[in-house]
């Protein structure tokens, strides 16, 4: 009767250990993937006619946020969104972020800003 209540005892040890350990893991799982950057807006390789883009997404796990190397902030939620005035041509935007470990991440965006020239038939 010793043998089994201390077999029982054991296993309840070993569940509640593989529990704890297995919630810790996941509560550090974003501590250990790192910063995460997502652009939902400009779509890469996308084309407009207007000098004024803005661009949003969410930036996970990060300390330190910048937009083509100018700092900027997100929500609690982690949501950032900027109006940026850009030159016509092609241009690409990078949003860079930093963790509080010091790693780093960027995700890149190219958008074409079309010129158009009215014709004027008069």
């Amino acid at each position: 009767m010793n043998i089994r209540r201390a077999s029982l005892t054991a296993l309840f040890t070993l569940c509640a250990v593989v529990f704890i350990g297995g919630y810790g893991l996941f509560e550090a799982r974003r501590l250990i993937e790192g910063p995460v950057i997502t652009i939902f807006y400009p779509l890469d390789g996308s084309a407009t006619s207007s000098t004024g883009v803005i661009i949003a997404g969410t930036a996970e796990n990060i300390s330190f946020l910048t937009i083509n190397d100018l700092p900027y902030y997100t929500d609690k939620a982690g949501h950032f969104s900027e109006l940026l005035s850009i030159p016509p041509g092609f241009t690409v935007l990078t949003v860079r972020a930093v963790d509080r470990f010091g790693r780093r991440t960027a995700q890149s965006v190219s958008i074409q800003v079309l010129n158009y020239c009215p014709i004027n038939n008069a």
